[in-house]
This record gives structure tokens, sequence and C-alpha cells, in this order.
């Protein structure tokens, strides 16, 4: 019995697999081991640093892969060339290597692994080939001296992961190429320096804090492809306008909130509901644009818009929730286009001046009035198409325009009611509930068609 134990226990043995340490080699500081016969992984560096070329192949074997960790918290490594025959690199590959000031990504790699430059505080620049699909968490978080980056264009879909950039505190210019579909999780957060992003366009997500806390941004682009944009995902910037085009059917809470430098917003029907706080704080908004297709509008949408004047609500609308324009101190006229929409509790809370204005046919106003505390006023504007002041006049083509006391009203025109494109050309208040409009400008169109709007 006991030669037969030995033996069991010696062939258990032989069955449990050995853990083989690779042989590490050296090549000018660059170590290296075999992956296998036709593939060299880059291990770590003991070399001097400064500027170092990764070789594409050793003893003719080519040099695919750099290995987690590989240079992590080198201090003396001041450029990387990365050849072209590598396909992967590893998570904290560079990360810490507080010297580095240029690296070469080829357009091989496939994708940037987790905190692989993360805290290179002397990288300046970086294009990231259009090969890559995943930019993944923290990839660059914390270049401060990082000021331009370059994501080119590709065949997607790419990802730029969550805080991949955030914290670049010197960023100050962003391209997104064609092939990114997917703005992560704060992967811009706290870029103070960013001034422009161009998202061309392939994007169809920007998730929560994408760009919040961008304080110097002034100019963004957001793209037809754009569908979802996450909560707070601009909030906090400065540029002076957006449009939020018709592809994007969900905002997130606060998605543009405290823009202080804000003053024009084009809303595109895609949004049906405006969500709560997704203008708040916007205390230099004067020009809103609303769109057909906008259903509803949130609490606190645009509350604390202290220089809004005025604003013209869409006949799509059909429920307004509580506190939607408080503090809105200055609004005075809201301009309704269909039937009164429900409302919530203090929609126009400490703003004591604002009057409601509703068309003839519209329902529900009664009700509405009661429910905001708020007066409501017919507004009726028309143009006088007759009497001694209409037609031509010293040159120029007028007629009066009556409506409501004060209203105020633009005049537009289109040179084509089949296809009709119509330009502002003036914006009037009918003092004592009248105005004379004239046209010096008549003479140039064979044909000119006038209406009314409101500003």
């Amino acid at each position: 019995m006991k030669t037969h134990l030995s033996l069991l226990l010696g062939l258990a043995l032989l069955a449990v697999p050995m853990a083989v340490r690779a042989q590490i080699y050296n090549y000018n500081g660059i170590e290296y081991y075999y992956v296998d016969e036709n593939d060299i992984g880059i291990h770590g560096y003991n070399g001097p640093g400064g500027a170092i070329t990764i070789p594409a192949a050793i003893s003719n074997v080519p040099v695919t892969s750099i290995q987690v960790t590989a240079f992590l918290g080198n201090t003396s490594l001041t450029s990387v060339m990365i050849p072209g025959t590598v396909t992967s690199i590893g998570e904290e590959a560079f990360s810490g290597c507080s010297s580095l000031v240029s690296v070469t990504i080829p357009d091989s790699l496939t994708w940037i692994e987790y905190s692989t430059f993360g805290a290179c505080y002397k990288l300046a620049s970086v294009t990231i080939p259009g090969t890559v699909t995943n930019i993944d968490v923290d990839s660059f978080e914390g270049c401060t001296s990082l000021a331009s980056v370059t994501i080119a264009n590709g065949s997607g879909p790419t990802v730029i992961g969550n805080y991949a950039f955030s914290g670049c505190t010197n960023l100050n210019n962003v391209t997104i190429g064609n092939g990114v579909t997917y703005i992560g999780e704060s992967a811009f957060y706290e870029d103070t320096s960013l001034g422009s992003v161009t998202i061309l366009g392939s994007v169809t997500n920007i998730d929560n804090w994408a760009f919040d806390s961008c304080t110097n941004l002034t100019n963004v682009t957001i793209p037809n492809s754009v569908i979802s944009i996450g909560s707070s995902a601009f909030a906090s910037c400065a540029f002076t306008s957006i449009s939020i085009p018709s592809s994007v059917t969900s905002i997130g809470q606060q998605a543009f909130s405290v823009n202080t430098n804000l003053t024009s917003v084009t809303i595109c029907g895609g949004v049906t509901n405006m969500v709560e706080d997704a203008f708040y704080g916007c205390t230099g908004l004067t020009n809103v644009t609303i769109l057909n297709g906008v259903t509803m509008l949130g609490s606190y949408a645009f509350g604390f818009c202290y220089s809004l004047a005025s604003i013209t609500l869409p006949g799509t609308i059909t429920n307004i929730e509580g506190f939607a324009f408080a503090w809105c101190t200055n609004l005075t006229k809201v301009y309704c286009l269909g039937n009164a929409p429900s409302v919530g509790n203090a929609v126009f809370n400490a703003n004591y001046v604002v009057t409601v204005y509703y068309l003839p046919g519209t329902t529900g106003w009664s009700a509405f009035s009661a429910d905001t505390g708020r007066p409501v006023v017919l507004w009726n504007p028309g143009m006088k198409a007759s009497g001694a002041n209409f037609g031509v006049q010293n040159n120029q083509f007028g007629f009066n325009i009556t409506g409501t006391n004060n209203f105020t009203v633009v005049v537009e025109a289109c040179t084509n009611l089949a296809n009709p494109v119509w330009i502002p050309l003036t914006t009037n208040t009918l003092v004592n509930g009248s105005f004379y409009f004239s046209d010096p400008q008549w003479t140039n169109y064979p044909g000119r068609y006038y209406g009314l709007g409101v500003p």
C-alpha cells in the first residue's frame, strides 16, 4: 500500500502546472522578454533616460507590446518613440513619467489602457491615431502641461473613457475626430484652460460632467449626431451661445447650468423634456429659442436667469413644472403659441412683473392665471393692409402694425412663399398699440412678403 500511495502522489504532483518566470534581457537599458518565438514584450527600463526609441525588432523578432507599469514612475524619460509594430500598451505603462514631454503613438495601436499616461506632468501635446477604439479611464488624467489633443478620424466606434483627460489644466484645444461615438463621464472635467472643442459628427453620447467646470470653454459646437447630453455635461463653462440640435432627445439635470456668459440658446424639437435645472443660474441669458417638439419645462429649467426679459413657448408645451422661471426677476413677457399648459407650484416665483400673452382661439388661460397668480393678455397683432399709410411712402413700402399696447413684434420678410426663409428686419414695440413699419430695401427685390413674429 505504501508503494502505491507514493506512486499516486508522484502522479498528482506531475499534474500541477509549474509557474515559469520569463527570462528578462536588456537592450540599451530596455528590459524585454520573449512572449513567444514571434513576439517580444517590453518589461521595464533601467537606462539613463532622455529621449528613447523603442526598437521595432530585437534580433529580428518584432516588439509587439509594452507591458503593465513598464516605465511607471520613470522621472528621467523625456520623449518616447513607439514603433508601428506595437499593438498593445499595458495599464500605467508610462504613468508618473513626470519629465516626459512628447510621445509618438503609432497607428498600430487599438487601445490606450487605464492611466497609461496619467500624471505625465510635462507632456505637451498628443495625437491619437484613428485606429484607437478605446481611450480608457484616467489615461491622460492630470497631465497638467498638456495643451493640445487631437483624436484623428477613424472608423470607430471609439470611446473616450471616464476622466480620460480630467485635470489637464493647461489643455486649451481639443479636436475629436469622426469615429468617436462616446465622451465619458468627467472626460474633460476641470480642464480650466480649455477654450475650444471641435466635435465632429459621430459622437452620440456626451456623458455626465464631461466638460463640467471648463471655466474658459468659449467655443463648442454640438453636432447633429448627438442623442444624449448628460447631467452637468457643460455646467460652469464660458460659451456665449449654444444650439442644441434636433438629434438630441435627452438632456440631463443641470446640463448647461451656471454658464454665466451664456446669452443665447436654441433648443430644437427633439428634446421633448427640458429637465430640471437645465439652464439654472445662467445669469446672462437674454435670448431663448424653443422650437416645436418640446413638451415640458422642468423645475428650475431657467431658474435664476436674471437677464431673461422675454421668451416664446411653442404650442407643443403642455406642462411647466414648479419654479421653472423662479427668480427670473426681469422676465416681463412670456408669449405662448398654444393652449395654456398645466403648471406646478410657483412657476414665476419672485417675479412680479411678468405678463403672459396668448393667441386668439387658445384655451385654459383663466385657470393658468389663477394657478400662477400672473396676468394673461390676449395677443393679437396684425398688419393694417389699407388706409393712407399703406403702400409706398417716400420711396419706401410701409404699413401700420396694431395690437396689444406695448407688445413687441418682429417684422420678418421672405421672397418665396412656397419655400420661405424668413429674415428678421426690425423689432418694434407697439407704443399705444400701434407702430408704423417701412422698408427702405423693398426696391431691391422683385417680390417681398412680410410676416410678424416675436423676439
